[in-house]
């Protein structure tokens, strides 16, 4: 698709370290660049596109990038790890990579410095890691994303597999704890110690399934999978069996014209809740790409196709010369000093925005998934 190689060149041709025109949060808030997850997103998106295409230009971009915040030492610009934020665990993981390619030992060191911080991560009494320092007792489905890929590479890498089955076993705990048995949705957190304004007092949840956040479990789940170690086949059995009934869960709420999701996924007749870019297109990369690792079946790769090219006819729009990626949901969480109480109408009033990387990045990790696809065909020919 020539228009969406178009799109991610513009959009790497006016970013720097210092200024992503993807991270909008930053831009809104005028604050400096950080090590922070929405780069870690693109930025493994862009690795992933060098890895299929082999074009320099994507991984001098990734290394420059991540070189910028990477010391010598180890150390990493802007990161704290005993500020226990799994948000920041993400863009961690483009440093396996980046190691391989170039093999800067730098990154190796940085490596050990993001790992510092899981050592030392809270835990909820299931041993889950909190999703925050600041958001004490609680599992938020965003954090399995942001930490156990890295936290399961990490393991079965460089520490002889020692943490690899509690890394499994807290996919099992969310599995148990924040599935909802009638529909198979999951709900967007849970706080163990049911403290919390949001939560239900008895189970611990929060009030709805957000897209997004399934999205990231979705992510959290396939990403990991692919990484563990060939000892835990049993263990990734099991979780293909999650992954796919998450699948299966998802597909009945899948919008027919379009093919995408919406923002609460059950509530798609109630205005005004929206198609949402960012989480559907991170269903369509997580469905094709189990498809291609044989997690599911060849007949789901249609359903993934689909939302890929709803996205693209829905929200992929040119303005003023310029390409632009709309229909994204800039932040959802819950609690802290705004008091997000997790209601339907809390998930509508937060911004929908323009070219964010929570979009953006899953939007070329599908497209990345289709030259897999294309790629596959042209070699069985």
């Amino acid at each position: 698709m020539e228009i969406l190689n178009r799109y991610i060149n513009e959009l790497l041709k006016k970013s720097t370290p210092q200024a992503p025109i993807w991270n909008i949060e930053k831009i809104k808030e005028g604050k400096e660049s950080t090590w922070n997850y929405i780069d870690g997103c693109m930025i493994k998106a862009v690795i992933e596109l060098y890895q299929i295409t082999k074009d320099e230009k994507y991984l001098q971009f990734a290394d420059d990038f991540i070189d910028y915040f990477v010391r010598e030492d180890g150390s990493i610009a802007s990161y704290d790890p005993k500020e226990y934020n799994l948000d920041n665990i993400n863009a961690g993981k483009t440093l396996f990579e980046l190691y391989k390619l170039t093999g800067k030992e730098k990154y190796r060191r940085a490596i050990n410095t993001v790992y510092s911080q899981l050592a030392g991560q809270p835990r909820t009494s299931t041993g889950n890691f909190w999703h925050k320092k600041i958001y004490p007792n609680q599992i938020w489905l965003d954090g399995l994303y942001m930490a156990q890929p890295f936290y399961m590479q990490y393991e079965a890498a460089y520490n002889g597999c020692k943490g690899c089955a509690d890394s499994y076993q807290q996919f099992v705990n969310v599995y148990n704890l924040m599935r909802d048995l009638r529909n198979g949705l999951y709900y967007h957190a849970y706080d163990d110690s049911r403290q919390m304004f949001w939560c239900d007092k008895v189970t611990g949840l929060s009030d709805n399934f957000w897209l997004r956040a399934m999205g990231w479990y979705a992510m959290a789940l396939i990403d990991t999978m692919e990484v563990m170690p060939d000892s835990m086949t049993e263990e990734k059995t099991h979780l293909g069996r999650i992954y796919r009934e998450l699948i299966d869960s998802m597909l009945p709420y899948q919008d027919e014209a379009t093919g995408m999701w919406y923002q609460v996924v059950n509530r798609g007749g109630i205005k005004p809740n929206y198609l949402e870019a960012s989480g559907s297109a991170i269903f369509a990369y997580a469905i094709m790409k189990s498809v291609r690792l044989g997690y599911l079946e060849e007949s789901y790769f249609a359903c993934g196709e689909k939302a890929f090219k709803g996205i693209c006819s829905t929200y992929l729009s040119e303005k003023d010369g310029e390409l632009q990626l709309d229909g994204i949901c800039l932040v959802a969480g819950l609690g802290n000093k705004d008091m997000r109480e997790g209601t339907f109408d809390y998930y509508m009033r937060e911004p929908i925005v323009k070219n964010d990387a929570k979009g953006v990045a899953p939007l070329i990790l599908a497209y990345v998934e289709t030259m897999f696809r294309k790629k596959a065909r042209e070699n069985a020919a």
